[in-house]
């Protein structure tokens, strides 16, 4: 047996608010955060709506200069591990500083200051490029950044598989607590690549929705009408510990992680394998780890993307792992009101999963009208429900064929 591992701080930066709270309160209330695209002219494209952070200024978290040499994905990391840490009542210094380690998964990196220095490139030449653009660029910028800005010297690095990252980079972090090497991680995802070339990249893979008549409808998971996911952008970050560590400084405990499960499919670039079945194997193996039944569950928060293959296939990995319990457990995706916040996306569900846990309520699958024969179990239609939730189960499924599961209870002393 490794050390317990719990979560001790909360950051989110979303398309419903720029922190924990303000999140919250639109999930519950089942807002939805999608509109039109206004970080730029939407016109040519396909699709012309997105799930944006709004009135976001990175320079409320870091000084004028830092500001300007780092990417948008970065800023919104930075901004949810301050709310993070601020809440744990983390202090680094040089006591601890190597015993605190960071692990921020991005799918993509900054793609928004590599096509702006690109333009650069082709209209004024070599040398106009910045000289700050492959530390912008690269992914790993947004573990780094954080780290030297609070001086945490354990792990660092970036997991990139996809729309899985920010649920393995918490799985990686409490792997890498119990078995002793960090006594804390700083761990989550971010994601801002809402920017023409995404959108048209997507809109090419028919991958997202093109129901530009009612954007805030277009996120519909598990609906008959559902046409793609909605892209979307933010951060989520945990603050791990181990439980010694946490109890020692006495730390908010605010609930455990108990069990992490990833797998290939080694099947396709984009669709999820036949029947689902590294889906379910990942849920097995947390099960597993955790050293928890099926029917030990009490709330899955789900992939559920809203793309027809995945929300069909979702629900099969359920129904195989989870047998007759699979229509009793609730079920919900919140990407319905967030949109698919890509690598940052596993890490805000897990977020959800804990406050789900705290706060005793389900957050809804909202635009739910018509539902899909094909997906038939309980995904909290539209209303947020009240129930007492132990145990939460949240899974991320990733292009490449990337699965990942987390399962995180209600801290008990025993």
């Amino acid at each position: 047996m490794g050390n317990r591992v719990v979560v001790t701080g909360l950051g989110i930066v979303s398309p419903l608010g720029l922190d924990v709270p303000s999140t919250w309160q639109g999930l519950v209330s089942g807002r939805s955060g999608v509109d039109y695209i206004t970080l730029f002219d939407p016109e040519p494209l396909e699709t012309r709506f997105a799930a944006e952070v709004k009135n976001f200024h990175p320079t409320q978290y870091l000084e004028h200069k830092e500001a300007r040499r780092s990417d948008r994905f970065v800023h919104f990391a930075v901004a949810a591990s301050l709310e993070a840490v601020k809440q744990a009542g983390l202090k680094i210094d040089a006591s601890n500083a190597e015993e605190i380690g960071v692990i921020i998964g991005a799918g993509f990196g900054g793609l928004n200051i590599l096509l702006s220095q690109f333009q650069v490139l082709l209209e004024k030449g070599p040398d106009r490029i910045s000289p700050f653009l492959t530390p912008m660029m690269i992914s790993d910028m947004a573990a780094g950044l954080v780290a030297i800005l609070l001086g945490a010297k354990g792990p660092n690095f970036c997991i990139t598989s996809s729309c899985a990252s920010g649920s393995d980079a918490i799985g990686v972090s409490f792997e890498i607590i119990s078995r002793g090497d960090a006594q804390a991680m700083i761990a989550g995802g971010t994601e801002a690549q809402i920017n023409p070339l995404t959108v048209a990249a997507f809109n090419a893979a028919r991958a997202i929705s093109t129901r530009n008549h009612e954007p805030q409808k277009a996120s519909r998971p598990f609906d008959a009408e559902r046409d793609g996911f909605v892209l979307a952008e933010g951060a989520a970050i945990l603050i791990l510990e181990s439980l010694p560590f946490a109890i020692k400084r006495g730390a908010p405990i605010l609930a455990e992680v108990v069990g992490y499960g990833a797998t290939g499919d080694a099947y396709h670039i984009t669709q999820p394998a036949e029947g689902a079945e590294g889906g379910a194997r990942a849920m097995r193996i947390a099960l597993k780890k955790a050293g928890l039944e099926p029917r030990e569950i009490d709330y899955i928060n789900a992939h559920g993307t809203s793309t027809p293959l995945n929300d069909k296939h979702e629900t099969i990995a359920l129904k195989t792992v989870f047998g007759d319990d699979a229509c009793r457990i609730p079920v919900s995706s919140t990407k319905s009101m967030l949109g698919h916040l890509l690598g940052a996306a596993g890490a805000i569900e897990a977020v959800i999963c804990v406050l789900t846990i705290q706060h005793g309520i389900i957050p809804p699958t909202i635009n739910l009208t018509h539902p899909d024969p094909e997906c038939d179990l309980d995904y909290v239609p539209n209303v947020a429900r009240q129930a007492k939730v132990d145990v939460t189960l949240t899974n991320s499924f990733g292009f490449g064929g990337h699965n990942s599961t987390l399962i995180l209870r209600r801290y008990t002393e025993t």
